[in-house]
C-alpha cells in the first residue's frame, strides 16, 4: 500500500512527488491526460507572465533564452524534472471513483489503488465555463485555443477579455483571420492582461483593426452568424468559428465526492489547514490552484510550489 498517491501531474503534482521521494515516502502520481496536461493545451506560442527561476521545482534549473519561458521551453523543463528525479507516474489513467473507510480506495479506468492519504493536485484547466447559450454545442465552438492557423481567412468571435482571450485576438488577427470580434461582458480589458500585450490590445480596438463589443454578450450561436446582447439591443453578426476564452474551473466534483468542505463564499474555497494543507477529510490534502476554489488566480506554480514540502512533512510526521 502506497503512503500517498497524488492526483494529478501538473508541476504541483510533481513536486509532491519529488517531496515525497525525498522523505521516503511510497507514491504513485497519476492523470487523466499527458504530464503536464494543462501547459500542454496552452496556446502553441503562449509565454509565461513568471520568469523561469519562478516555476523551478526539484532542485532543478530552468534555463529559458528569455525572461520569460515559452510553453515549449516549459514543456521540455518538466519532462527532465521528471526523468532526473525518476518519478512514479501512471499517465492517461482517469479516476473513476474514490471511497474512503479507514485507507483510501481509488478506481481509475486501469486499476485500482489503496493509499493511506491522497493528494488532490488537479489544478483547474480542465473543465471550461459554458456559456450556456443555444448554439454552444456546435463544431465551430472551442473552449480552447491552440493555434492561429485554422482561423485563416475565417470570421472569428472572441469571448472574454483575460489573458487567454486577448493572446488569441492578438494571434488570429496577425495571422490572416478575416474579421476578429471581441465580446466583453466587462466595460474594458481585464486588469490581470499581461502588461506587455495589454496596450497592444488596446490599440488594436481603439483603431478598429479588432472591434471589440463592451458591456455585452452571445444570446446564441448560430451556423454562419452569432447573435450578441449589446446596449440592450440584439444584433447579428456574420460567424465562422467562436472561441469562448472563459475561464476554467476546478474540479468541485472529485472534492465533494471525498466530503470536502467549502468556505461560505463566492468563491467555493475548499477548507484546509494553511500550515498542512490537508482538509476537513484525514488524509486527503490539497495542492495548488484548486485551493483557490473559483478564484482561480490565487494560486499558481511560483506561490503554490511550497504546498508541497507542508504536505510530506504533515504525512511523515503522521507516519
Amino acid at each position: 500500500m502506497d503512503d500517498l498517491l497524488i492526483i494529478g501531474a501538473g508541476p504541483i503534482g510533481i513536486a509532491c512527488g519529488i517531496e515525497a521521494k525525498k522523505n521516503n515516502l511510497k507514491y504513485t502520481i497519476i492523470d487523466k491526460g499527458c504530464l503536464v496536461n494543462s501547459l500542454y493545451n496552452y496556446p502553441l506560442n503562449m509565454t509565461f507572465f513568471s520568469t523561469s527561476d519562478r516555476l523551478e521545482i526539484g532542485e532543478i534549473p530552468f534555463i529559458s533564452n528569455n525572461s520569460k519561458p515559452t510553453r515549449l521551453e516549459a514543456l521540455e523543463y518538466y519532462r527532465r524534472v521528471c526523468s532526473h528525479w525518476k518519478l512514479n507516474i501512471k499517465l492517461y489513467e482517469k479516476v473513476i471513483s474514490i471511497t474512503k473507510e479507514k485507507n483510501f480506495k481509488i478506481i481509475t479506468d486501469k486499476t485500482t489503488y489503496k493509499t493511506k492519504n491522497i493528494v488532490i493536485a488537479t489544478g483547474f484547466y480542465d473543465i471550461p465555463f459554458l456559456l450556456n447559450v443555444p448554439g454552444e454545442n456546435l463544431e465551430k465552438v472551442y473552449h480552447y485555443y491552440s493555434e492561429p492557423h485554422p482561423f485563416y481567412g475565417m470570421n472569428i468571435a472572441i469571448v472574454g477579455s483575460a489573458n487567454s482571450a486577448v493572446d488569441a485576438a492578438l494571434e488570429t488577427y496577425r495571422k490572416g483571420a478575416k474579421s476578429v470580434t471581441m465580446i466583453i461582458r466587462e466595460n474594458e480589458i481585464g486588469d490581470n492582461v499581461k502588461y506587455w500585450v495589454r496596450p497592444d490590445i488596446i490599440n488594436r480596438i481603439k483603431e478598429g483593426s479588432i472591434p471589440a463589443f463592451f458591456n455585452s454578450e452571445i444570446i446564441e450561436i448560430k451556423k454562419e452568424s452569432i447573435i450578441i446582447k449589446t446596449n440592450n439591443k440584439n444584433k447579428e453578426l456574420k460567424n465562422d468559428f467562436v472561441l469562448a476564452m472563459t475561464g476554467y474551473q476546478p474540479n468541485f466534483k472529485l472534492l465533494d465526492e471525498i466530503g470536502v468542505s467549502f468556505e461560505k463564499d463566492k468563491y467555493r474555497t475548499p477548507r484546509y489547514n494553511s500550515k498542512t494543507m490537508e482538509s476537513n477529510i484525514k488524509g486527503a490534502y490539497l495542492a495548488g490552484v484548486v485551493c483557490g476554489g473559483y478564484k482561480t488566480n490565487k494560486w499558481f506554480i511560483e506561490n503554490s510550489r511550497e504546498h508541497a514540502p507542508l504536505i510530506m512533512n504533515s504525512i511523515k510526521k503522521n507516519k
